[in-house]
């Protein structure tokens, strides 16, 4: 089974759906299943060099006191989940493009998960800017990537209208929400739901393919 996982890096909902996903796929271990990340940038206007994230979200959610609880559920929700972050120590709202460009040529190289926890890990637990190509390409090497390959092709720009075509492809398919997750092409799931219900459209979906 072949799930495709709809999803932004700088989306922490999709951080906690990743992590769920692989649980309810570690409560059926009977199930084959082949995870792939697919592009989507909750703001694919941002600049490469990123924004000031404090002004970023207090532009975007002016209220502090909606702001405040908003981090408080997400933190819940990250301690359910056996997550530790801290989305205080978050300095920049970057342009997610090279970040998602570093995880579709670690899918290629087979290193996909590695690189995609480095990811998240540098983004919500050490405040790392991941738009910048140094941050990635450290990332990249310490997963036994190409180092100085990836540096060159963040660089170049290289695969920047791929990330940006899949990102709109998911959007004129009506994807307006993410985390978005498709069951081997049959069945479709929008949120960051429980492990339990995502072993139900694992069920579902497995049923249907038989």
């Amino acid at each position: 089974m072949q799930i495709d996982f709809i999803a932004d890096v700088v989306c922490p909902w999709c951080y906690l759906g990743w992590r769920r996903l692989n649980a309810a796929l570690a409560m059926r271990p009977d199930i084959e299943a082949t995870v792939v990340w697919r592009p989507y940038q909750l703001d694919p206007t941002l600049p490469d060099e990123g924004v000031d994230r404090k002004a970023y979200m207090a532009a975007k959610f002016p209220d502090s006191s909606r702001r405040a609880e908003i981090t408080k559920v997400l933190d819940d929700n990250a301690a359910q989940d056996g997550i530790t972050w801290d989305l205080t120590a978050i300095k920049v709202s970057p342009n997610t493009n090279a970040a998602h460009r570093l995880i579709r040529w670690a899918q290629t190289a087979g290193c996909q998960e590695p690189v995609l926890e480095a990811v998240l890990a540098a983004y919500f637990s050490e405040g790392k800017d991941i738009g910048d190509p140094v941050v990635l390409a450290d990332i990249a090497g310490a997963a036994g990537m190409d180092r100085l390959l990836v540096l060159q092709l963040l660089s170049k720009g290289a695969d920047r209208d791929t990330i940006t075509r899949e990102h709109q492809l998911a959007h004129e398919a009506g994807v307006s929400g993410v985390p978005f997750m498709i069951f081997d092409g049959k069945l479709a799931v929008s949120g960051a739901e429980p492990p339990q219900r995502l072993v139900k459209a694992l069920d579902k979906a497995v049923e249907m393919a038989a």
